[in-house]
């Protein structure tokens, strides 16, 4: 084991495991009580795991990296929210099922550009408002599969697992012209399987939707200067140094478009801060409860692989991708390019020529897709998920629970996906 690693107790990863648990059984365990109590529970078990990095393991360097990536990981995410709301998008017409597979194809390849995150916080309200009249759990789910995560696996401004590859060395145009069967692949059958189930919940509510009185929308932007904070984020994410000028940057453009955005297209975005404040609570759970999953896997990933039978890509997509659906998948991305690339991980000029071999960039691309592609299979895979739940229940938009986004959507729709996926680009 390099000695930069931390070690922990494989019993330590239980904090992770309760808390994943309780979000998922909390709501049906206790109810309504769950919204005044999850703080202390995600809080409480931070805490316990904390105590043991610090006292424990005496590892208090690992907390405090950990503690520079999660407010990284809500700066952006707060400063995207604030961006977002005060951008108001009228879209115009009746939402068909034709028009929704064509607005989630935009969005899959704007996040290319804008990222995951960022398209998502900027389109979630719109596509909200037009199905208005028949919203429901499958728009939100379909929304966070393409939108949230499919979609942007081509750039590494696309995904966090990308652009990490790309800080550590992978250039920024190998992942698009490796992965573009993959991303085409699934973004296809996505829309495809939307489209079935969106025609299907057309025609049921059709009958209603035509006895609506009301006019047809008009294309109204509201807040477009907005678009320029925006671009400042975007354009932040790529500032390393000084220490923390990305993230004075991102807070910057947060305040200059809180204080020139008027009131009125706040009240038009039911705009507030309490998605933004369950995310910060949660995911600061998640991030301290999930480091000895994390270290514990950088520690034993090769011992592993080499008792099933040694590095393949197979192995890779499946392993990146199954902990990526529990685990945040940016920082389960860095575990699975360190065991493939050993110590050459802290050398960008070496990861970039590591790219050039076949079987490098074979398990390359089975982390990149599997990381990116699997974040989608659970509200907590993938930064945006949970903030596009956060604003959909806000907008009191039905969506499934932690349990229910699994077994409704994840195992029926998302599974075959990936297995298809695995089978044309990965089973050897």
């Amino acid at each position: 084991m390099p000695a930069h690693m931390t070690q922990p107790t494989p019993w330590m990863i239980l904090p992770f495991v309760l808390l994943l648990g309780s979000i998922a059984l909390g709501p049906f365990v206790i109810g309504d009580a769950w919204g005044r109590h999850y703080p202390k529970v995600a809080l409480g078990l931070g805490v316990v795991t904390l105590c043991y990095y610090l006292f424990g393991l005496h590892a208090g360097s690992r907390v405090i990296s950990v503690a520079h990536e999660y407010l990284s990981f809500i700066i952006l995410i707060g400063s995207l929210f604030v961006v977002a709301g005060g951008i108001h998008l009228t879209v115009k017409g009746e939402a068909t099922p034709w028009e929704n597979v064509r607005f989630l194809l935009i969005g899959g390849l704007a996040a290319n550009l804008l990222g995951t995150t960022g398209v998502s916080m900027l389109l979630i309200r719109p596509w909200i408002r037009m199905n208005r009249h028949r919203v429901g759990p499958h728009h939100i789910v379909f929304f966070i599969f393409i939108v949230s995560n499919v979609g942007g696996c081509l750039t590494p401004i696309g995904d966090p697992p990308l652009f990490l590859g790309y800080l550590k060395g992978v250039p920024f145009w190998w992942v698009a012209q490796h992965a573009w069967p993959m991303w085409l692949t699934g973004l296809t059958m996505l829309l495809v399987i939307f489209f079935i189930v969106d025609r299907l919940n057309y025609r049921r509510v059709s009958n209603y939707m035509k006895s609506v009185a009301e006019a047809p929308d008009t294309y109204q932007f509201a807040g477009l200067h907005n678009l320029l904070f925006l671009g400042v984020i975007i354009g932040a994410v790529f500032v390393n140094k000084p220490a923390f000028l990305r993230e004075i940057l991102m807070l910057a453009a947060a305040a200059g478009s809180w204080v020139t955005t008027r009131r009125t297209i706040h009240e038009s975005n039911a705009f507030n801060f309490h998605p933004i404040k369950e995310v910060i609570i949660l995911f600061a759970g998640i991030f301290a409860t999930m480091m000895p999953a994390l270290d514990w896997l950088e520690a034993n990933a090769s011992t592993y692989a080499d008792k099933l039978g040694g590095f393949t890509p197979g192995l890779f997509y499946w392993g990146s991708g199954i902990l990526s659906s529990v685990l945040d998948n940016a920082p389960t991305y860095l575990s699975f390019l360190s065991a493939a690339s050993g110590e050459t991980v802290n050398d960008p000029a070496g990861i970039a020529a590591l790219t050039a071999d076949p079987a490098f960039s074979g398990l390359l691309i089975a982390i990149s897709i599997g990381s990116v592609f699997f974040g989608a299979n659970t509200y907590i895979g993938n930064g945006p998920n949970f903030m596009v739940k956060a604003i959909a229940d806000q907008q009191m938009v039905e969506t499934p629970s932690f349990l229910g986004y699994i077994f409704r959507f994840t195992l029926p729709v998302m599974l075959p996906v990936l297995v298809v996926v695995w089978l044309l680009f990965f089973r050897r």
